[in-house]
C-alpha cells in the first residue's frame, strides 16, 4: 500500500506526507516516462507504443489507487483516535491535555482529507498528459 520499503505513518502528517510524495513518483515522472516510451511519428516503427500505453497506464491505475487506499486508510485511523479522545473528553472535561490532544488529531484529520484534494489535482494532470501522449495508441477502459 505504501511507497516500496515504506511503511505509511499516519500518526505523524510528516512523515505521511513523505511517504505519499515518494508513492507519487510515477506523477512527477509521466512526462519524462511518455517522452522516453512513447516514440515519435519517425520511430513509431521500432516500439509497440500501444503495449507501452497500456502498461503505463495500468501502473498510473495502480499508484492511483494504492495512494487513494492509503489516504483513506489514515483518515480512517485518525477519526478513530478522534472518537476516542471525544469520549474521553466527555467523562473529563477539565483535562486539557485531552483537549490539546483532540485539536491536534483534528488539525491532522483536516490535513489528510485535503490530501484527498491534492490527490485529485495529481491524478487529473497525469491522466491529462498521458491522454494527450497516448490518444492515438492506446485508449483506457471507460471507468464507471
Amino acid at each position: 500500500m505504501a511507497a516500496p520499503g515504506r511503511v505509511l505513518n499516519c500518526e505523524d502528517f510528516s512523515m505521511f506526507q513523505e511517504v505519499l510524495k515518494g508513492m507519487r513518483t510515477i506523477d512527477d515522472r509521466i512526462v519524462h516516462a511518455l517522452n522516453t516510451t512513447v516514440p515519435t511519428v519517425s520511430f513509431s516503427g521500432k516500439v509497440d507504443a500501444t503495449q507501452t500505453c497500456k502498461e503505463l497506464y495500468k501502473s498510473l491505475m495502480e499508484a492511483h489507487l494504492s495512494r487513494d487506499k492509503a489516504i483513506k486508510s489514515c483518515i480512517t485511523e485518525t477519526s478513530a483516535v478522534l472518537g476516542k479522545l471525544r469520549e474521553e473528553r466527555a467523562k473529563d472535561s477539565d483535562n486539557l491535555s485531552i483537549t490539546k490532544q483532540l485539536r491536534k488529531e483534528q488539525t491532522k484529520l483536516k490535513l489528510m482529507q485535503s490530501e484527498l484534494n491534492v490527490e485529485e489535482v495529481v491524478n487529473d494532470r497525469s491522466l491529462k498528459v498521458f491522454n494527450e501522449r497516448c490518444r492515438i495508441h492506446y485508449t483506457p477502459p471507460k471507468i464507471k
